[in-house]
C-alpha cells in the first residue's frame, strides 16, 4: 500500500526535506528492563485521571519516555475525551493504560480548579506539536506522521522540519479512510518500524486514533505514540485555529464549530450536554457535602 498525497492543494509551498538514511540498530538479547519512570502527580477530573504537568514538564516526560525507548503512548484528552471515557466501555482501559495523560481543554483545567490538587494549565495538543518538533530538533528525533486527508501530513510534516531544524521525518503515510486488510497492515506496521521514529504522530480522529494506537503501539515498537486530531490541518493550513482570545475564555470549542457547523455542531452539542449534566452532578455533591437534602 502506497501513501496518498494531494497535488492540487492551494497551501503555500514548502521547502523540500531530505530525509537521512535510518541506520538499524542490532538487537541486544541481554538488554535489561529499563527502570520504571517516577510517577507524576495526578488528580481526577470527572473521574478520568490527568498528570498534572504544564507544557514544558509534559516535553520533558515525552523525552524520558523516548530515552526508556520502550513503546508508550501520550493521551490529549478534551472534554469530548471525557464524554467519551463515560460513554466507551474501551475508553477507560485505553486511558489507564497511557504513560501521560494530558488537559486538552480548558474546562477541564477549571473544573480541577475546584478540588485540592488542581491541573496547572492546559496541555493543548495544536501546541505541543509544535514544542515536540522543536524538541525533535534539538535531539535529532525522527517522527513518523500517520494520517490526516492526502497531502495534510506531508505539508505539516515539512513545515515543522523547516521550522525546527534537525527533526528528522521518519516518514509520511495518509492511509485510506477504511480499515486495512491484512497485508496492508501487516506493510504499514513494517514501515513504521523501519523509520526509525521516536515519535509516531496519528491524526485518525477521536476516538478512532486512540484505539488504533492502543491496539498497535507495542509491535511497533515506538518509544511515543500520540493521536493529535486537528494538529496536522492546523500547520498545514487546511483548517484554522481559534484566536487567542477565543482560546483563553475556554470557547475554542465554539469558533470551530460555527467554521464546520455541519460537521461540528452535533459532537459540540454532545459535549455540551454532557458538560452541563456533569456540573449538575458536582453542584448535587456539594448539596451533600454541605449535609443539606437536595428535596429541601
Amino acid at each position: 500500500m502506497s501513501a496518498h498525497f494531494s497535488t492540487t492543494n492551494p497551501i503555500a509551498p514548502v521547502s523540500p526535506v531530505i530525509l537521512p538514511p535510518v541506520s538499524k540498530k542490532t538487537a541486544n538479547p541481554d538488554r535489561q528492563q529499563p527502570p520504571a519512570l517516577p510517577p507524576l502527580d495526578r488528580c481526577d477530573v470527572w473521574e478520568v485521571p490527568f498528570d498534572r504537568v504544564t507544557m514544558s514538564e509534559a516535553i520533558d516526560r515525552i523525552e524520558q519516555l523516548v530515552e526508556r525507548a520502550e513503546p508508550s503512548y501520550v493521551i490529549t484528552a478534551n472534554l469530548n475525551y471525557v464524554m467519551l471515557h463515560h460513554g466507551q466501555a474501551d475508553i477507560p482501559q485505553i486511558t489507564a493504560a497511557a504513560d501521560l495523560i494530558l488537559a486538552d481543554g480548558q474546562p477541564i483545567v477549571w473544573r480541577s480548579q475546584l478540588g485540592s490538587e488542581s491541573l496547572p494549565e492546559r496541555v493543548a495538543g495544536s501546541e505541543m506539536i509544535h514544542q515536540l518538533a522543536c524538541r525533535a530538533g534539538q535531539k535529532r528525533w525522527g517522527i513518523y506522521f500517520l494520517g490526516g486527508a492526502p497531502g495534510v501530513a506531508e505539508t505539516c510534516a515539512k513545515r515543522l522540519a523547516r521550522d525546527y531544524p534537525g527533526m528528522r521525518i521518519a516518514g509520511i503515510e495518509s492511509p485510506p479512510f477504511r480499515a486495512l486488510s491484512a497485508d496492508e497492515q501487516a506493510e504499514q506496521d513494517q514501515r513504521i518500524r523501519d523509520s526509525g521514529a521516536q515519535i509516531l504522530l496519528v491524526a485518525f480522529g477521536q476516538p478512532k486514533g486512540e484505539r488504533w494506537i492502543h491496539e498497535h503501539y507495542k509491535r511497533l515498537g515506538v518509544p511515543v505514540s500520540i493521536q493529535l486530531g486537528a494538529s496536522f490541518d492546523f500547520i498545514a493550513g487546511t483548517a484554522k485555529r481559534a484566536p487567542r482570545i477565543w482560546q483563553k475564555l475556554g470557547a475554542e470549542w465554539t469558533y470551530r464549530m460555527l467554521s464546520d457547523p455541519k460537521r461540528l455542531v452535533p459532537r459540540y452539542g454532545k459535549n455540551a450536554l454532557f458538560l452541563l449534566r456533569a456540573l449538575v452532578e458536582d453542584w448535587k455533591q456539594t448539596v451533600k457535602r454541605w449535609g443539606m437534602s437536595l428535596d429541601d
